[in-house]
């Protein structure tokens, strides 16, 4: 039974993760800024009201996960926000909050569940990046520049594990179809949308053993499923 960690593990995208993991017979522990989870994780463990931008919180995170699972097998970093503003009518601390959301959160709890990865057998890291990182629309400068900060921090610590059996990967969703998402786009064609179900089988693929061979890949998924 390996040992999952999902940051973000509350929200939509985390919680379907979260449950192809569980069904895959792996236990999770759930990682989210807010204080309770929505539901139950049968067998697995929540850390509510951590603040993953917070080098210490993470690094406490993971060594509860440790004593209580045994090791880490899989990260998950699902944790993070989205803001649509133009420059014109915003201001700089959008951009921070969104490297702060997107790209700190990533960084600080990859650190920390590091030693144990990068010396577990069969280890993987996944990072949420974004279709949306790789040619930023109008208004999107800040969230794409803080998801392509994901890009590249997955590129580089795949390159610095070379020799280790730990892989690195990103998935680059397309718009994922959530309730908030509907809500903001209203007129949208929702059938083109990523389901969550969907995108977290590509995640449980890529920290299967059929994925080893892949590492450093940022993998665009933009079909319905």
């Amino acid at each position: 039974m390996r040992s999952i960690i999902v940051t973000g593990g509350f929200g939509i995208l985390g919680g379907a993760v979260a449950k192809a993991f569980r069904d895959n017979g792996d236990r999770v522990a759930r990682v989210d800024f807010a204080a309770a989870a929505p539901d139950a994780n049968p067998g697995g463990a929540d850390f509510g009201g951590i603040d993953l931008t917070d080098g210490d919180a993470a690094a406490s995170v993971a060594s509860q996960v440790i004593a209580a699972h045994g090791g880490i097998d899989v990260l998950v970093n699902v944790a993070g926000g989205f803001t649509w503003q133009t420059l014109a009518d915003g201001d700089p601390e959008t951009w921070v909050r969104m490297f702060s959301m997107n790209a700190t959160t990533c960084v600080t709890m990859t650190k920390a569940a590091l030693p144990v990865l990068s010396s577990t057998a069969g280890a993987a890291i996944v990072n949420i990046g974004a279709g949306g990182a790789l040619v930023a629309a109008a208004g999107m400068g800040g969230y794409a520049a803080s998801k392509a900060a994901v890009h590249k921090l997955t590129e580089s610590l795949a390159a610095e594990l070379v020799g280790n059996d730990c892989t690195v990967n990103a998935v680059l969703p397309s718009i994922i179809d959530t309730p908030t998402n509907r809500a903001d786009m209203p007129d949208a064609d929702f059938s083109q949308w990523v389901k969550p179900d969907a995108l977290a089988q590509v995640i449980l693929y890529l920290a299967s053993p059929a994925a080893r061979a892949i590492s450093g890949a940022l993998i665009p998924v933009s079909r319905g499923g």
